[in-house]
């Protein structure tokens, strides 16, 4: 009865290939064995995973034995990994749920892709969705939040490529077969097949939110009402199908304000005008993308009228408020660090770019470069050593063919660059901390090349 129940699920959903191959994770508890004798019987193409976090001392060691005798009887191949999963959380400051699951996602995708499988099955079921829903509420949510669990989830992991020996972006497949069977449906299945299980002991105490949810606020709602926890996942299904309608207009009223795709490239710079930002939930809609949450989103949006210069941050990205508009781009993963320049040569800056100092003796045979990646300049009045450094606020410098001086956050201004290209905006000084050149926009005039340049300093970058 089950097998059927979930056969038809798979189908409806449109989950699973006839002829896919997929990983399952197995834990060794009652769900992941369900999950993966069903799609055995089914006729899938499977291999299993278990990874061992080192979480519950003898315990853990038992589950993975426990996994190794039940694939070796059922003649399904198994994937042990190991993780070192508190140092993982105490690197990279992680509470140890969220470093289990960074460690096994990513895990998954790298087994993924080196055994050409087409994603993993997990064993999430309906009660799971009640609980999630339920954590979710408590903790405050949206519709993405009430719609619980989906069947069917993305996620993209930038992975070492065994066979090319480079790094490509790898899109994990999570599915998840068993969202329509309950936990007493799971138990009922395996006590027929006479099929034993291991329990995580730390699932019966109540100590995180979800163990309290599901040992003592779900039977006391099933108390309460017996059908609490499906009407709660009901609930979930019908929050979800109006969550992908509505993602559906935003999407194209998002094409029509920005002109681009909907789902944006969250590597680029984006620049959103904030009068046409309409609502809470559309702002909701473009910067979950770049890891704001909700009690940021709410007050970016109480916020929009704020003084330019005022910033937000997400784990990933930085948002700026300038002149009317939301400009949002990744932060840096290694902060631009001056670099000082003691002589002729060339020197490289991170890993794509180099700036090159020469000398030229002025012939007829110099021609005076025009790309806006080079600059000629009179070297009877620089001294070195020279400072390549990011913009400085009150830095002031003589733009090319125009007399006095400037400040360059106001000459940026005028050529209608923006808060964060200010920010990003490089500079070649002398050891007066003079501007010999606004790279990629400008020479100082008092450099520039005259009928008396005897000796010429090109700059190139």
């Amino acid at each position: 009865m089950l097998n059927k129940k979930v056969a038809s699920f798979i189908r409806q959903q449109q989950l699973l290939k006839s002829d896919g191959r997929y990983l399952v994770a197995l834990s060794g508890g009652a769900d992941s064995v369900c999950l993966l004798l069903v799609l055995k019987q089914l006729g899938y193409f499977i291999e299993a995973i278990h990874c061992n976090f080192h979480l519950r001392g003898e315990e853990s060691d038992r589950d993975e034995l426990f996994c190794q005798n039940l694939c070796a009887q059922k003649q399904i191949p198994l994937h042990l990994v190991h993780f070192d999963t508190g140092e993982y959380a105490r690197l990279h400051k992680v509470s140890i749920e969220m470093a289990a699951r960074q460690l096994r996602y990513r895990h998954f995708a790298q087994l993924c892709q080196d055994l050409q499988m087409d994603g993993i099955c997990v064993a999430h079921h309906q009660d799971d969705v009640a609980e999630t829903v339920l954590m979710n509420l408590i903790r405050g949510t949206g519709l993405k939040g009430l719609s619980g669990i989906r069947s069917h989830q993305e996620f993209c992991f930038a992975l070492q490529n065994a066979f090319q020996g480079e790094e490509n972006k790898q899109i994990l497949h999570v599915f998840r077969p068993l969202l329509c069977v309950l936990r007493d449906e799971i138990e009922a299945f395996l006590k027929e097949t006479g099929q034993d299980y291991v329990t995580d002991s730390t699932n019966m105490v109540a100590d995180v939110l979800r163990n309290k949810i599901r040992l003592q606020v779900l039977p006391l709602l099933d108390e309460i009402a017996p059908s609490a926890s499906k009407n709660i996942v009901e609930t979930a299904e019908n929050v979800a199908f109006a969550d992908e309608y509505l993602e559906q207009k935003v999407g194209e009223d998002l094409l029509e304000m920005l002109g681009e795709e909907p789902l944006m490239d969250a590597s680029k710079p984006l620049s959103i005008p904030i009068e046409k930002v309409g609502n809470e939930y559309v702002l909701y809609r473009i910067l979950t993308q770049f890891g704001f949450v909700s009690p940021q989103i709410k007050q970016i949006y109480a916020h929009l009228d704020a003084p330019t210069g005022t910033e937000f941050r997400s784990e990933t990205h930085v948002l700026v408020l300038d002149r009317g508009q939301l400009l949002i781009e990744e932060q840096e993963q290694h902060p631009f660090r001056e670099m000082k320049i003691p002589e002729e040569g060339t020197y490289r800056i991170g890993e794509q770019v180099k700036i090159k100092i020469e000398r030229f003796h002025r012939d007829d045979s110099y021609e005076i470069p025009r790309e806006k990646t080079k600059v000629a300049l009179d070297a009877s009045e620089i001294s070195f050593p020279l400072i390549l450094r990011r913009l400085r606020e009150a830095d002031r410098f003589h733009p090319f063919g125009m007399k006095g001086s400037k400040l360059v956050s106001d000459y940026l201004t005028d050529q209608k660059r923006s808060l964060l290209d200010k920010r990003r905006q490089l500079v070649i000084t002398d050891a007066q901390d003079r501007i010999l050149w606004l790279i990629g926009e400008r020479p100082d005039d008092r450099f520039r090349i005259t009928v008396a340049t005897t000796e010429i300093l090109q700059l190139s970058i």
